[in-house]
Formats: C-alpha cells, sequence, structure tokens
C-alpha cells in the first residue's frame, strides 16, 4: 500500500469534493490520458488511466469512500481490491459508464451520446482542384462508394415477413456481465454482436446485413478561399448506422494543384514578368496575367530586377470573408542573347556613355573595393 498515491490527488480534488466533482474530474483525467489521445506514448497514458480509475472506483462508491477516509488505503483491504491487470481500456469504460458508445464517444467524438443509438461510421473522400476554382469558389459533384439500408429488409436483417429473435445468451441486452475481483465487467454480447437479438432467417438480397453497396452523387459546395488540404464536413453523408442511429459524416479533403505562373502566399499571389532593360530604365507599361484576365501595370523608371510591383484586390479571397489579397509582381529585367546590328551599335554608344558618367554608386563600390586590396 505504501506505493500507492493518495486518491484525491490522483484526481486533483479535495477530500470535501462533491460526487459530481469527482465524476467531472475523472472525466477530464480520462480524456487526457486515454491512450488513444496519447500514440506516442501509450504505456505510461495507459497506466496513468489505470491510476485514475482506481481511485474514481473507490472515491465515487459511498461505503469505500467512508473507509477509505477514515483508513486510507488499508480500510480497503477487507474488500477485493482494483485489479486492472489484463483489463483493456474499453473493459474500464464499460464498467464504469455501460459501453464503449457512452462516455467514450462523448469524450473523443463520435455517437449517438449517452444511451442513444451509435452513429454510423465517418467517410472521407480527397479531391483536386485548381487554383483560379480555389480562389473563386466552386460546386463539384462527387461519387462515392458508400453502405445503403437493403431495399428489401430496410435495414433489419430479416427475411421480410419473419422478426429477429430475443438473443437468449445475453437476452437481449447486448451486452454481457462478468466479474474480475473488483469489477463487474459489461462487455459487447458475442452471440448477437450487441444488437439484443438474433435473426433466424436473413434477408435473402443482404444476406443478413441489412446493408447493400451503392455508389452515390453528392455535390459540395467548395468556398472561395479555401486552400490545399482544407477538410469540408458533409454532415449525415457517411454510412448508415444500425439500431436507427444517425448516419455518419463524410469529410472532403480538398487538395489545391499548384499553378504554372502562381505562387499562393495566404491570400496573396506572385507572378514573375519579364520587362525589357530599356523599361526598367525609362519605364512603361507591360500586361500582367491575373486570376481574372491580363491588366495593365505601369512600371517605374529606375526599376531594378527583382522588385516587387503590387496590384491590389487581385489576388484570392479570404476563406472567413476578410477581404481580398494582392498580387504581387516581381519583374526580372529580360537580357537578349542575340543584337541586331543596330542594336549593337546603340549599346556601344551607351556603353561609352557609361564609361565618361560613371555613376556615384559605381565610383563608391570601386573605391571600396580598391582599398580592400591595398596594403597599409
Amino acid at each position: 500500500m505504501a506505493d500507492k498515491r493518495d486518491y484525491y490527488e490522483v484526481l486533483g480534488v479535495a477530500k470535501s469534493a462533491t460526487p459530481e466533482e469527482i465524476k467531472k474530474s475523472f472525466r477530464e483525467l480520462a480524456k487526457k490520458w486515454h491512450p488513444d489521445r496519447n500514440p506516442k506514448n501509450k504505456k505510461e497514458a495507459e497506466e496513468k488511466f489505470k491510476e485514475v480509475a482506481e481511485a474514481y472506483a473507490v472515491l465515487s462508491d459511498e461505503g469505500k469512500r467512508q473507509r477509505y477516509d477514515q483508513y486510507g488505503h488499508e480500510g480497503l483491504q477487507g474488500s477485493p481490491a482494483p485489479d486492472f491487470s489484463g483489463v483493456s481500456v474499453e473493459d474500464i469504460f464499460a464498467s464504469f459508464f455501460g459501453g464503449r458508445g457512452s462516455i467514450f464517444e462523448d469524450l473523443f467524438g463520435g455517437g449517438g451520446g449517452y444511451g442513444g443509438p451509435a452513429q454510423g461510421a465517418s467517410l472521407r473522400f480527397e479531391m483536386e482542384i485548381g487554383l483560379e476554382e480555389a480562389a473563386k469558389g466552386i460546386k463539384k459533384t462527387i461519387e462515392i462508394a458508400r453502405d445503403e439500408l437493403c431495399g428489401t429488409c430496410k435495414g433489419r436483417r430479416a427475411k421480410p415477413g419473419t422478426k429477429p429473435t430475443v438473443c437468449n445468451y445475453c437476452r437481449g441486452q447486448g451486452v454481457v456481465t462478468r466479474t474480475q475481483g473488483f469489477f463487474t465487467m459489461r462487455t459487447t454480447c458475442p452471440r448477437c454482436g450487441g444488437q439484443g437479438r438474433t435473426i433466424d432467417t436473413p434477408c435473402t438480397d443482404c444476406r443478413g446485413t441489412g446493408r447493400e453497396r451503392k455508389k452515390v452523387r453528392i455535390q459540395v459546395t467548395i468556398p472561395a478561399g479555401v486552400e490545399d488540404n482544407t477538410r469540408i464536413r458533409l454532415a449525415g453523408e457517411g454510412e448508415p448506422a444500425d439500431e436507427g442511429g444517425p448516419r455518419g459524416d463524410l469529410y472532403v479533403i480538398v487538395r489545391v494543384r499548384e499553378h504554372e505562373y502562381f505562387v499562393r502566399r495566404g491570400r496573396d499571389l506572385l507572378v514573375e514578368v519579364p520587362i525589357p532593360y530599356t523599361m526598367a530604365v525609362l519605364g512603361g507599361t507591360i500586361e500582367v496575367p491575373t486570376l481574372e484576365g491580363r491588366v495593365e501595370l505601369s512600371v517605374p523608371g529606375g526599376t531594378q530586377s527583382g522588385q516587387l510591383l503590387r496590384l491590389r484586390g487581385k489576388g484570392v479571397k479570404d476563406l472567413h470573408g476578410y477581404g481580398t489579397g494582392d498580387l504581387f509582381v516581381r519583374v526580372v529585367i529580360e537580357v537578349p542573347k542575340k543584337v541586331s546590328g543596330e542594336q549593337e551599335e546603340l549599346l556601344q554608344n551607351l556603353a561609352k556613355l557609361e564609361k565618361i558618367d560613371t555613376k556615384p554608386h559605381k565610383r563608391s563600390f570601386f573605391d571600396k573595393l580598391k582599398d580592400l586590396f591595398t596594403e597599409d
């Protein structure tokens, strides 16, 4: 007993805590330490979880809590001690909350909640769209394969005109109870699979599964501004559930293809446009591609290669409605590989003028370079 931590300390509650406070703390810690929430350290998480469950098993029982408050761990020696060896985390959930479909789904985001039928399985579908479609938004029709309730038996699994019979193994409860030391465990009935009834005369069309595989077409609305790897949830478009529960959801993962010319940075776009040397010096007007067509852009005189020019409002709409981004144009000075005779003569004259009229920043650069190689 000496190596056991105080149960109140384990649950992080005061000795005066109410049953509701104890239960609330247990649920929070169960969520924190459930192995499914700690995939990188499952072994440690399972040990922590079982320690929390052991503390809750005692403090949630009024008689055991009274003995524990009076005598500590020694006061529990007269009763079977909690024993988790060989007991799965799911069985621990079942022992406290009556099955995986209650607390487990409540904590980790599934199912139909307490006492209600479980939700059907969710589906995943990946689709690829272009940058133009992502920027403007679009409606797409996709085709998926999913289960539908059998048209003959309507999902009841039994042949029309016959009825299921109550499972004689679990007596219609869907769970079986077994005692292991301190705990009374409730697990899914192995005979009826938790249905509470068995099918003596199964439907011939679905062979007693209650399902049939079909291809369905679904329209997906993709909002303007979606980015790569955006997840869109379509409620109720997943697999059907047993016992009349709600259908699962369909999650559409949107992939946005890279564009041939544009690079996306959030709401903004970047494109490179070549300009001739003369335009960089003298200035001018060029046509620039945008997602909506070509527009004119003024290039000021003295533009340097690699300089960014902005076109406001020519980017991508914000997914949450916070305006539209900009298009940044990176101008790259184009150097021709071949020139005509007349062009060469003009360039030679320009070169002579540049030697005579050396720019101040050029003189400064060469003066510094000269000083670098001049010995003291």
